[in-house]
């Protein structure tokens, strides 16, 4: 069981300017090497300011839903685990919130795709268990993941008020809106996205554009900050692996770019938040005052048929 407690054991500071930083890193097949490289681009994050930091989708390996394989559910782990342990102690030496990508085995059989939000005092905030699950060639994630069973959710942090959601999340406005609807100054999204081989030459400019505007478009239709992390690197057999293609961001209220990485190079992105500048582009752009929540039912339905 996860012993978080809400307002945490620290001050809150939801007014106050707070920096993140995101580590886009590649991910080799040594579940420890992949460990000790996070806990080393954590500290210099950290190093360069960095108060709230998030690593990429499932960090811990290389993206492993490529193929449905029973025996890759033994990289699954147990929260609280070995992984959290490493991290609980970090965040606490440090004195920062981390966001870190976990593959949850909740139970025999049963596991999630799930983020882990850890305080600056090495607590266990809460957990975000991925709600949208795809299952796309060489993205087969409904053979591991059982759908999140928590819901969209907010957790308060010395540094503020957050919310996360993971990857697949990042196509549905319907998560981003009641997760920023709960106060959250800034959404996470770790990310394993990339080209299939095959597509990138005709779609690869295209996908990339997309996957940019859809989360600019939460930041701009929510007026929050919103922060993706992806990892890099080439993996699998030629012609059946992912290219993934970087390119972590963060976008401010008004959609626009603060900062943002390579396609191909491990990188720490830092970048200041300002819930002063929330203010400002909602007051301006008030889209949450004009929601017409009284006509909004029919959301709820698969289909308008």
């Amino acid at each position: 069981m996860v012993h978080g407690r809400p307002n945490g054991g620290v001050q809150i500071r939801k007014e106050e300017k707070f920096t993140v930083g995101l580590v886009q890193m590649s991910c080799s097949t040594d579940v420890g090497e992949n460990l000790d490289k996070a806990v080393a681009r954590v500290r210099e994050a950290a190093a360069k300011g960095a108060q709230i930091v998030c690593l990429p989708e499932l960090f811990r390996s290389q993206y492993f839903c490529r193929e449905e394989n029973a025996e890759l559910f033994a990289l699954a782990e147990p929260i609280p685990g070995s992984s959290t342990d490493v991290l609980t102690k970090l965040a606490a030496e440090l004195g920062v919130v981390l966001i870190a990508s976990l593959f949850e085995r909740r139970a025999a059989g049963l596991y999630h795709n799930t983020a882990v939000v850890i305080d600056s005092d090495g607590a266990i905030t809460g957990l975000y268990r991925k709600m949208h699950i795809p299952d796309d060639p060489l993205y087969f994630e409904k053979f591991y993941f059982t759908p999140g069973d928590l819901g969209f959710q907010n957790f308060d942090t010395r540094f503020g008020r957050l919310g996360v959601l993971v990857c697949w999340d990042q196509w549905y406005p319907e998560g981003a809106r009641l997760t920023a609807l709960q106060g959250a100054n800034v959404l996470f999204y770790p990310t394993a996205i990339g080209w299939h081989p095959s597509e990138k030459a005709e779609y690869g400019a295209a996908q990339l554009d997309a996957w940019r505007t859809i989360q600019r478009g939460h930041a701009i239709a929510n007026g929050i900050y919103v922060c993706a992390v992806n990892r890099i690197g080439y993996e699998g057999p030629p012609e059946r692996g992912l290219e993934f293609w970087g390119n972590s961001f963060v976008c401010d209220p008004f959609g626009q770019v603060i900062a943002e990485a390579s396609t191909d190079k491990e990188e720490i992105l830092i970048a200041e938040c300002d819930p002063k500048r929330m203010e400002e582009v909602r007051r301006n752009w008030p889209f949450l005052r004009d929601r017409r929540i009284d006509a909004y039912e029919q959301i709820c339905r698969r289909w308008l048929d």
